[in-house]
């Protein structure tokens, strides 16, 4: 018998594998058969999982930990055992404004820290408060965003104006010239480009080389009433995302992406990302980028506590949230390494030993401890050099303090 599921996504590129364990049969050969509700914002996506509406969702990482802390409309206790991808977002800016940036593409995307100095610099030459559009106050862009531009003594609450705005609305709102520029998952910084509109001033990937991205969310209290019906679908999922990052078959997924039940954009634009082939301004040549997506190898699909944790420190440095033990252990209990270990108990999945590691530590590819098989773990620096220890929050904060 088959088990109904209905799960919200957002049209972006990194629902790859929830529409590919669907659409390749994946999920069907668990007993599932996943109903996939598309939606339009992040808000409307929140209140549906929250308040019963479906079952799981494609999420915002901040998004799950700010509602478990209470930070986002009705508190919901919420549990993420499974990522669906790291990387994919892009900060794109109006050509106007990129004009006072490095104009040699190469050089200002491998230098985020010296493009956020040349960003500092452009803010007073634009013709008003530059308005950047955000996809949601709680995202792991709007995070990032906010971390990079500090790091060049911008203050985002009061240099900028971050506007938000759903990730499909933000091509028209550019359009419209109602903000300079926004970060988003793709393909809206690719549509951006791609419509003479912006061009890409940062790659998430180069903030964050393993930036947590969107997981997989559901109530805290419906995953453990099902836990048979949660482990056949992580099962489904680990699957699909091995297909998706098989460049075998990135073709005939920017196809199925691109068809109005999920993206509705041009599979070229959609096949960008996937392929890391990324153009940043319009008519040039695409930048070579095969880190700019990833959805299986290095174990992206792990949920370490400590991205939970670090994602946490971003909200206590910006006065989202007031730190204390008890919000950093809810925080820290939103991702579940442990239901993603029972559910791949039984497979060849390698999946690390530990539940929790150093952020931004590795600089090159590292063989890790894993249950089972081999594992090598991909380089995960921060741009700017900093190191998160999971259990120093308070020594990580305090860094930044001392250095600004």
């Amino acid at each position: 018998m088959t088990t109904p599921l209905r799960i919200a996504f957002l049209p972006l590129t990194d629902v790859a594998v929830l529409a590919a364990a669907r659409e390749r049969g994946f999920a069907e050969e668990e007993g599932l058969a996943l109903d996939l509700v598309r939606t339009t914002s992040w808000a409307t996506l929140r209140d549906r999982l929250v308040y019963g509406q479906v079952q799981a969702a494609h999420m915002l990482a901040p998004l799950a930990v700010a509602v478990t802390l209470g930070l986002s409309q009705q508190p919901a206790a919420l549990a993420a055992p499974y990522k669906l991808n790291v990387n994919g977002n892009m900060l794109v800016m109006a050509k106007d404004f990129a004009a006072a940036l490095d104009p040699d593409l190469d050089r200002r995307l491998a230098d985020p820290l010296g493009t956020a100095h040349d960003f500092a610099a452009a803010i007073g030459l634009w013709r008003r408060k530059p308005v950047i559009g955000v996809v949601h106050r709680f995202s792991s862009h709007s995070l990032m965003l906010r971390y990079w531009l500090a790091s060049a003594g911008v203050d985002p609450d009061r240099d900028v104006v971050l506007r938000v705005l759903p990730p499909s609305l933000t091509v028209e709102a550019m359009h419209a010239d109602e903000i300079d520029g926004f970060i988003a998952g793709e393909p809206w910084g690719t549509a951006a480009v791609e419509a003479g509109l912006a061009e890409t001033v940062a790659f998430g990937e180069r903030i964050w080389q393993r930036g947590v991205e969107k997981v997989l969310a559901f109530r805290q209290p419906w995953l453990d009433e099902n836990p048979q019906i949660v482990d056949r679908l992580l099962r489904a999922l680990v699957r699909a995302a091995a297909w998706c990052d098989d460049p075998q078959n990135h073709a005939n997924l920017a196809d199925l992406l691109a068809s109005e039940a999920y993206v509705d954009q041009p599979a070229d634009l959609i096949h960008r990302a996937l392929a890391g082939r990324i153009v940043t301004r319009a008519g040039e040549a695409p930048l070579e980028n095969p880190d700019f997506m990833l959805f299986s190898r290095e174990a992206t699909p792990f949920p370490w506590r400590s991205q939970a944790l670090w994602i946490y420190s971003q909200l206590v440095r910006w006065k989202m949230v007031e730190h204390s033990a008890e919000n950093a252990a809810k925080a820290g209990s939103v991702f579940r390494p442990d239901v993603f270990r029972r559910a791949l108990a039984g497979s060849d999945v390698p999946m690390p030993g530990a539940s929790m590691k150093l952020e931004g530590a590795v600089n090159m590819p590292l063989a890790v401890g894993a249950r089972r098989g081999d594992l090598t773990l991909g380089p995960d620096r921060f741009f700017d050099g900093r190191v998160f220890d999971p259990e120093r929050i308070e020594d990580y904060l305090a860094d930044f303090l001392v250095r600004r």
